[in-house]
């Protein structure tokens, strides 16, 4: 005899108990974990710079023992020197792409970037902070990477210039033979440079996201590159603002040197500071600070100045352009970070 079979209709449902409201947990929406990681994101560049100056510490104390009994005035020229440095990188970011961007925006970006550059190494900080910006103004990601791109090529290339203007507008008023590199650190600073290109073009043949990814950027730099130099005012801007910038730079040294009594041209202190930085600029040190600093110091005693107010001048120079505005350019990073403009 078969079991008697219900059919499934039949059966009266089971009931299930009511879920209490502590166990039900409502799905954070995506918005408001954004807003989370923007708030616990936003303090920490000050965390890094808290970081930053305890390592350095003894630095900022000397610093401030030396520059105590400068000229005032000559220091507030050298940071008006250094406030020009940013309008003049926010014109050389505008040159560098086709679109139009916001001019208020943009230099708050390039003085949250000054901040960012000081943390990170070989100026990746400054071009994280752009290439945010750039993408949060919609500019597509090959193009807004062309633009970092052509910026980072066209800044030493201007430096370069500037180098050799110097040198055949006075050509015998400027000490270049004890600058000059010897056979022994040419061939060094050659060897780095083949290997670092070959372990790009390593890491590129041997990782295929990075190799797919790479004929359209290069594409769409050289189209970009192609499109701005037919414009003339993209081409004042892009070379004319790298090439303020740099002097600019040079200005802030020597109004730091005439405030601490360093009597040399400011034609010798601009130049030894475009020869020191174009020397040793490219060691991937944050914000260039260590081994250009001990090259300015070479290079300024090379032209006269006693190292005692070489030291002086390069220590003044450091506080204008890094600890003085790496506190307020913190803030302007994590306001940025908070309004979503980063």
């Amino acid at each position: 005899m078969s079991p008697l079979r219900i059919p499934p209709a039949a059966l009266p449902p089971v009931p299930c108990p009511a879920p209490s409201p502590a166990s039900v947990r409502a799905p954070v929406p995506a918005t408001t974990r954004q807003r989370r990681l923007r708030w616990a994101l936003s303090p920490l560049p000050l965390l890094l710079i808290g970081g930053y100056a305890a390592f350095d510490w003894p630095t900022v104390q000397d610093s401030a023992v030396r520059l105590a009994g400068a000229d005032p005035w000559w220091l507030l020229a050298a940071t008006g020197f250094n406030i020009l440095c940013w309008v003049a990188a926010s014109v050389t970011r505008q040159g560098a792409l086709p679109e139009r961007l916001p001019p208020g925006p943009l230099l708050a970006s390039q003085f949250a970037a000054g901040a960012a550059n000081h943390v990170l190494p070989a100026g990746l900080g400054a071009h994280a902070v752009t290439l945010r910006f750039l993408r949060n103004q919609g500019i597509p990601l090959p193009r807004a990477t062309a633009s970092l791109a052509l910026y980072s090529l066209v800044k030493p290339v201007t430096k370069m210039l500037l180098i050799l203007a110097f040198l055949a507008a006075s050509p015998g008023a400027l000490r270049v033979g004890r600058l000059l590199p010897d056979a022994e650190t040419l061939a060094l600073a050659g060897t780095g440079i083949a290997c670092a290109l070959g372990a790009a073009a390593l890491l590129v043949t041997a990782v295929p996201p990075l190799r797919r990814p790479l004929p359209g950027c290069l594409n769409t730099a050289l189209t970009d590159a192609r499109l701005l130099h037919t414009r003339p005012v993209r081409v004042l801007q892009l070379w004319g603002g790298a090439a303020a910038f740099w002097l600019l730079q040079a200005c802030v040294l020597a109004s730091v040197g005439s405030s601490l009594g360093l009597h040399l041209p400011w034609v010798h202190v601009i130049f030894a500071y475009l020869a020191a930085s174009a020397a040793v600029g490219a060691v991937p040190a944050p914000g260039g600070i260590g081994p250009v600093d001990a090259a300015l110091v070479f290079t300024l005693a090379v032209f006269g100045a006693p190292m005692v107010l070489a030291t002086g001048t390069v220590i003044g120079f450091r506080v204008i352009t890094v600890w003085l505005p790496l506190l307020p350019g913190a803030l302007v990073l994590s306001g940025m970070v908070r309004r979503r403009m980063l």
